[in-house]
């Protein structure tokens, strides 16, 4: 991997942008109530082509945690990031999200394995019949107690459930100012712990950082698959278009189809009974 610690010389700073506050201290998202949490997943019905193209896939060191476990539903799958991988490391695996337009994506990439339409909260399994369930960019969306009841209805006797995240690695400075612009929400803090209901329990965790290499414009385009994106007017989304290009080109100093190592943190966290 190379070093992300060094980045271009910055240009002065620029009037669009308020003080930056401290880095992320969440275990999770902040929502106002189920409703708020609702509307944000909502906003994953457009945009799933620039999902598959810019979102970042997992490093391999989080697979050590599926290993052993052979039938595995992957719970919001979304365009596949981490299905493709279980395929390739040779799970049998299927594939739930909520979103069509996801699934629609999953399919044409991905067409021998299953998906259908579902929730964690009702995943249209029969009882007890997979090994594992994955859930990579997906748990801080659903209903923790509902989810974890219905993992635990569809579950084999010794399976296990898996809860991945990525995050941008904010403690780089340039990449927590990038966060903020993006409003990535889901930006969670360095060692947090997911919440997790009865009867399951964290076992094991894998943490671990890498880096994704994507081109200035790219990075604008990922802005584009966060929720607060999809979910803004065309003149918010303008605003934050103009304050990534300023931030990208002017201030950090990128040229176009310059190739950007952008760090991440990958979390990883296997729930047993």
């Amino acid at each position: 991997m190379t070093d992300s610690s060094s980045s271009p010389a910055p240009s002065p700073a620029s009037p669009l942008h308020p003080p930056i506050p401290p880095v992320s201290k969440r275990n999770a998202p902040i929502f106002s109530g189920a409703e708020h949490r609702a509307t944000g997943g909502l906003a994953f019905t457009e945009g799933s082509d620039v999902y598959e193209d810019v979102r970042p896939g997992y490093p391999a060191e989080i697979l050590s945690l599926a290993t052993g476990y052979t039938r595995v539903l992957d719970v919001g799958a979304g365009t596949g990031k981490l299905t493709g991988l279980l395929h390739a490391a040779g799970h049998d695996v299927a594939a739930a999200d909520p979103s069509m337009d996801m699934l629609r994506v999953l399919h044409r990439t991905y067409p021998t394995i299953p998906c259908w339409q579902a929730t964690a909260e009702h995943t249209a399994v029969t009882d007890h019949t997979v090994d594992l369930i994955t859930c990579a960019q997906t748990w801080h969306w659903v209903d923790v107690p509902a989810a974890s009841a219905e993992f635990d209805r569809v579950v084999a006797a010794n399976g296990a459930v898996l809860l991945v995240w990525n995050n941008l690695d904010t403690t780089v400075a340039w990449v927590h100012r990038l966060s903020r612009i993006m409003h990535a929400g889901d930006v969670l803090k360095p060692g947090f712990v997911p919440p997790v209901e009865a009867p399951w329990q964290i076992t094991r965790e894998v943490r671990t950082t890498w880096e994704q290499l994507l081109t200035p414009e790219q990075i604008i385009e990922l802005a584009h698959t966060r929720s607060y994106w999809l979910r803004s007017s065309e003149t918010t989304r303008a605003k934050v278009d103009a304050n990534l290009t300023w931030y990208l080109f002017d201030h950090l100093g990128y040229e176009p189809g310059e190739q950007v190592s952008l760090p991440y943190r990958c979390d990883g966290f296997l729930l047993k009974r």
